[in-house]
């Protein structure tokens, strides 16, 4: 006889300065890893499965994930639940919530929307403990241009020259919901430099560096060394403007994740 199963989904929140990204590898240290360490040792050992929504990079942080759990027992109390499993996961990662879903949702394949932030300060050297989740930009950055950047990326659009690596059978076109520059007053602490800035990019989904990408071609916009025609032409199918500066890891955070 087949054992009925049960299914979860949990949020969670995380730093991810000193992780290797989401997904297991061997001999690092990485979220997925401590994650299901963690969940193996507050089950006992009985039969789990996790899955989650998408893979973070290395160093890049979460406000709110999400991961699939699969049980062969249920868990009785989700309270109790999360708080062994806080009590137990490492002080950089934090389990905010649990709901139960049924067989046929697919954390993987459902229907969501993504919003990531990206923080940034440029123009001097900042205090080092910014680093874990802001890039600081030493050379000065005409910030209007790249706020009239950002925007050139909203729509539909022909994104390869924003994936790393590509191959020739992936699926570029592609649609950004918001992609806007604004002054950051998400994230704030006592040594942030007093005025700093946040790309904030929403859509259904995306490819792998392909915010890091953006970021990057709209700091050498604000450095003057791409203009926003070359930015433009840079979103059609057949241009020859090279897109290859990835910005660090460190200033982007998914900040919010939503199943339809």
């Amino acid at each position: 006889m087949m054992k009925k199963k049960f299914f979860y989904v949990i949020t969670i929140q995380y730093l991810g300065y000193r992780f290797h990204g989401w997904q297991k590898q061997p001999d690092v240290k990485t979220l997925h890893l401590m994650v299901d360490r963690t969940l193996n040792f507050i089950l006992d050992k009985k039969p789990f499965k996790t899955l989650v929504s998408g893979r973070t990079d290395a160093m890049v942080s979460a406000e709110n994930a999400a991961f699939e759990l699969f049980l062969e027992e249920p868990i009785e109390e989700f309270d109790a639940f999360l708080e062994l499993f806080n009590y137990n996961l490492p002080q950089d990662i934090r389990a905010k919530s649990i709901r139960e879903v049924d067989s046929k949702f697919n954390i993987i394949q459902s229907s969501k929307t993504k919003e990531y932030v990206y923080i940034f300060a440029f123009g001097g050297k900042f205090h080092p403990f910014c680093a874990p989740i802001m890039t600081t930009i030493l050379d000065p950055l005409d910030i209007q241009i790249m706020k009239t950047g950002a925007k050139l990326f909203e729509g539909k659009h022909y994104l390869k020259n924003y994936c790393f690596r590509p191959t020739d059978n992936g699926i570029y076109e592609r649609e950004i919901e918001t992609c806007e520059i604004v002054e950051n007053t998400l994230y704030t602490a006592n040594f942030f430099p007093e005025t700093s800035y946040m790309l904030r990019v929403r859509g259904k989904g995306f490819m792998r560096n392909q915010i890091r990408l953006m970021m990057g071609a709209l700091i050498n916009l604000g450095k003057g060394n791409l203009t926003l025609t070359q930015i433009e032409s840079s979103l059609t199918k057949d241009n020859d403007v090279v897109i290859d500066y990835v910005a660090p890891a460190s200033g982007l955070i998914l900040h919010k994740l939503e199943f339809e």
